[in-house]
């Protein structure tokens, strides 16, 4: 039976909040089985324990918020992509501020620093949540939807009419049975455009970016001083987004994930969704010979 995982041993990291600007301490620890991921903020005094589910998500400008009594966690979709990954289903993870750091834009230093404490197995079944039947949702000329697939996989399209962007790949397909996480989606940078900072700084965001975890576009180029680590990055961080986003239905999906021009706020609609109608999906637990190509043995860590 293929089972649960967490991490061996506690880890810890300093690092700046990219809407907040703020510096923030996260610890990563090891947490029981069937308690899935929460965030503990240790800088509150009651040290409010925030799930990572997608009911608990209350915002979606920029990053996906989660939230419970009022105390909130954001920007958490990097770190929580880096979690699926890495096949991690239970984890306590601290922090002595609002927002999860930025790291480099990716989920690279997650990664890292998640192998470093180690990952064990638990004795109890993981629980997959199995597509069944097509659930979709659409803003405009925006749709993400999920479909019935033995696996997981992703196909993600953009359109940002930027003459940087144009000259990159604007649709990505990724199966996990096939490829891996680390080198295809996990060193995907976040983005931005210049243009646009003055106002997301007045709003209460971006005040952390820089060239340093972001990668920032002007009207006609890229600002940064480097090559993008894939000649079709942007794409592929959308799809380490929406990975983080649909972490938080609480189980590893067995099924296919389709996006146009989608982000956070349709991801979150799309699993909202999902769970409001029970016949759309089954929890199901799989023996090694069973399980689908993307979560054997043979692929763990998960995707690598």
């Amino acid at each position: 039976m293929m089972k649960q995982r967490t991490i061996a041993t506690s880890v810890k990291t300093v690092g700046i909040g990219l809407h907040s600007g703020c510096k923030v301490t996260i610890s990563i620890k090891p947490a029981p089985p069937n308690s899935g991921v929460q965030f503990v903020r240790v800088d509150t005094p009651e040290q409010s324990v925030v799930p990572a589910t997608a009911l608990a998500v209350c915002d979606t400008r920029l990053a996906s918020v989660i939230q419970k009594d009022g105390v909130r966690v954001s920007t958490v979709e990097h770190l929580l992509s880096a979690c699926a990954g890495l096949g991690l289903d239970n984890l306590l993870i601290e922090l002595d501020g609002e927002e999860v750091p930025i790291m480099d834009g990716s989920a690279a230093s997650f990664l890292f620093l998640i192998e470093s404490a180690g990952i064990i197995e638990q004795d109890v079944p993981r629980q997959y949540l199995v597509i069944k039947k097509s659930i979709e949702v659409r803003d405009g000329d925006k749709l993400a939807r999920l479909e019935p697939f033995f696996g997981f996989k992703l196909d993600f399209t953009i359109d940002f009419k930027h003459p940087a962007v144009d000259k990159t790949g604007q649709r990505f397909i990724v199966d996990f049975a096939e490829h891996a996480y680390r080198s295809e989606i996990g060193r995907a940078r976040t983005f931005g455009f210049a243009h646009e900072v003055e106002a997301l700084r007045e709003m209460g965001l971006a005040r952390g970016g820089s060239l340093d975890n972001a990668i920032v576009l002007d009207e006609h180029r890229i600002l940064n001083n480097e090559e993008l680590r894939y000649e079709d990055e942007f794409v592929r961080h959308k799809i380490l987004d929406a990975i983080g986003d649909l972490y938080l239905v609480g189980h590893p999906i067995v099924g296919a994930y389709v996006a146009e021009k989608s982000g956070h706020a349709l991801n979150n609609a799309l699993v909202r969704k999902l769970l409001e109608d029970p016949s759309s999906y089954t929890i199901e637990s799989f023996s090694e010979a069973k399980a689908p190509g993307a979560y054997s043995q043979e692929r763990q860590p998960l995707f690598f």
